[in-house]
């Protein structure tokens, strides 16, 4: 997909409605159903946290980035993700945490970025978090400088790429959950993308399938 294609179906994409947890349903195990709705584990006391899905130009074709995230001691060491982290006090807001992780993570600051919409909030039982995605759309070539302390892989997936059936598959994984279960999870260049992340690429690929 061209990025002059893309960006001419920006203002449609504005106010398209997320797909929400229908389109999360269809990436998230059946044993983990349960956990849909953000908004029903409030009572948990959650924290919070922020993601971009920065869509960008590349040799004129519309991508978007993940991050292959560094191993360190926690449940999501090595996982792929979007750029993105825990709300801080000084954030003031969830859209501010996102911004300022994406600099921090990938070395694209808010000047180079405009937030298109949220998407719906998703709720991480391992860790107790409440993540908030936010679609953010670069119009300009983006020169990235991961962080190597937080970063291990850039992964730039073409958004064409995104609306296959070809990568999505079920896959055996050993999980925080489970020693080892089933899991759908869209696969890419050698790499297994499931659980959270898995369910908000599919809600960004079933809603922007409405004018693509």
């Amino acid at each position: 997909m061209t990025f002059d294609s893309f960006i001419h179906k920006v203002d449609e994409i504005k106010v398209l409605n997320p797909k929400g947890v229908i389109a999360h349903e269809m990436m998230i195990p059946k044993s983990r159903s349960q956990y849909l709705r953000a908004d029903e584990f409030l009572d948990k006391n959650p924290r919070y946290s922020a993601v971009t899905m920065l869509l960008y130009p590349k040799e004129g074709i519309t991508n978007l980035l993940l991050i292959e995230r560094a191993i360190y001691k926690g449940v999501h060491s090595g996982q792929i993700a979007f750029p993105g982290g825990k709300y801080e006090k000084e954030d003031k807001s969830l859209e501010n945490t996102a911004l300022r992780e994406m600099e921090e993570e990938v070395g694209i600051g808010a000047k180079s970025v405009e937030i298109v919409k949220p998407y719906t909030k998703i709720y991480i039982p391992p860790s107790n978090f409440i993540v908030q995605p936010y679609l953010v759309i670069a119009k300009d070539n983006l020169s990235f400088k991961p962080s190597p302390y937080e970063v291990a892989k850039l992964i730039e997936m073409p958004l064409k790429t995104l609306f296959s059936e070809d990568i999505v598959e079920i896959v055996s994984l050993k999980t925080s959950y489970a020693e080892v279960t089933d899991v759908p999870a869209f696969s890419f260049n050698n790499h297994i993308i499931w659980g959270a992340t898995a369910m908000m690429l599919s809600e960004l690929k079933e809603t922007l399938k409405e004018i693509f």
